[in-house]
């Protein structure tokens, strides 16, 4: 089988170097990769919101199954593009329609969803332009920090928690009247603050039927010790220590299967993975937020586990029998350590080279922001995120050691990564 992945991050080398182990793909197009994926199978110069160019591309290289790895295109409703077409329709996808990627999509959605379903969330409110002076109100009656999120989707960069409740209403102000996030900040949630450990938590769901992935914790700020700016990510640790059997039960009865309930009570198709990312308050799961994908670099210490065949978990997605495929999960440790650009999550040079990639050991490499220069016969960095490198161990220090000896084979000009990875949980 021929298949398509919509992509270019770590996230989507994850999901191509996993799926090309299996016996039942004959050949993968990544669009638009990178110089990682382009090992694995063809990279493709597809712009992932051009839907008409896609479907063009799936009719010239015979696409039997299209894995959408960004949210973008599901929020703008590709899913629903493949069904209203007459071709494409019998093309499986691997992801929501519009409708239910609306979890991801609208934070208010997302809200008034996990109210009507009663999972637990933080207590919140949502506020436009024409009510600010209620909002403002409503932050003087919480105690610091104070929560605020854009509505809409912000490139990650959408929520903003502050200590100080003037200078609340001040970044208020820039998300509604001067609409810093443009039209993904015309509504704001806010939200209590809820003080705990947060962890990732995937499953795969054919809308009926899940399967529960390893948990993750990622690493968001820039600064060890998670200080400085959120970035997209700067490295993931799985399994998480403090996800015990009993919590993970907590995790299921109390938002998963709620979730899927609301799912197929509000008639949404949703074929695809789920994101929950919570907050471990005193052992009790609280949802913060849906993801309708999977994450990234959550993905990178997450698929390296996953012993079974994806693909036939995917084909169990298509036809609804998910209950019967294998998963098996390696219960050793997998650490993923991104690498970036110097200056990242701020302004950032581009292409520099790459060296030291063949001299790896003992780990696997996913590229991100690193292209090809062909002309050159080298690898240069091209983005924010360049690298993950991720390794497994009996425990995470042992993990993390085989990463960190690896990065030291890599080298370009203005290397940086964390160096803490793991800390909060020893």
């Amino acid at each position: 089988m021929n298949i398509l992945i919509l992509g270019s991050g770590g996230r989507e080398h994850a999901l191509a170097w996993k799926l090309d182990q299996s016996k039942k793909v004959d050949h993968l197009f990544i669009a638009p990769g990178n110089a990682g994926t382009s090992l694995l199978g063809t990279n493709l110069p597809l712009d992932v919101e051009d839907f008409e160019s896609i479907k063009t591309t799936i009719v010239e290289k015979d696409i039997e199954m299209v894995i959408v790895g960004p949210e973008i295109p599901l929020v703008k409703g590709i899913k629903d593009f493949f069904l209203e077409d007459k071709f494409l329709k019998n093309i499986p996808l691997i992801g929501p329609s519009k409708a239910a990627a609306q979890l991801e999509g609208s934070k208010d959605f997302a809200k008034m969803f996990m109210e009507k379903y009663q999972i637990p969330a933080a207590a919140s409110r949502t506020f436009t332009k024409e009510t600010i002076t209620e909002a403002k109100a409503f932050l003087e009656s919480l105690n610091a920090p104070y929560v605020l999120k854009a509505d809409g989707l912000a490139g990650g960069k959408g929520v903003i928690i502050l200590n100080d409740v003037n200078e609340a209403k001040a970044e208020l102000n820039h998300m509604l009247v001067e609409e810093k996030f443009g039209n993904a900040s015309s509504k704001v949630v806010i939200e209590e603050f809820l003080q705990g450990i947060e962890v990732s938590v995937f499953v795969l769901t054919d809308g009926i039927h899940y399967k529960l992935l390893p948990e993750a914790k990622d690493y968001k700020r820039i600064g060890e010790g998670d200080t400085g700016l959120n970035t997209g990510g700067m490295g993931s640790i799985s399994p998480v220590p403090f996800v015990t059997g009993e919590f993970l039960e907590k995790v299921k009865s109390k938002i998963i299967e709620p979730t899927l309930l609301g799912i197929q009570k509000e008639n949404l198709d949703y074929r695809g993975f789920i994101f929950f990312g919570l907050m471990n308050v005193n052992g009790e799961p609280y949802l913060i937020e849906y993801n309708c994908r999977m994450g990234d670099p959550e993905t990178q210490s997450v698929i390296p586990r996953i012993k079974s065949d994806l693909f036939d978990l995917f084909e169990g997605v298509v036809h609804q029998d998910l209950d019967t495929r294998k998963l098996e999960i390696d219960e050793r440790y997998a650490t993923s350590v991104v690498m970036v650009s110097e200056g990242y999550p701020g302004k950032y040079e581009i292409g520099k080279p790459i060296t030291g990639i063949g001299n790896l050991n003992n780990c696997i490499l996913f590229y991100a922001g690193a292209g090809n220069d062909i002309e050159n016969n080298v690898v240069k960095t091209s983005g924010g995120r360049v690298l993950s490198i991720t390794s497994f161990g009996i425990t995470i220090d042992e993990a993390l050691k085989n990463a960190y000896t690896n990065i030291e084979h890599i080298q370009y000009e203005g290397r940086t990564f964390r160096k803490d990875l793991g800390f909060d949980l020893k």
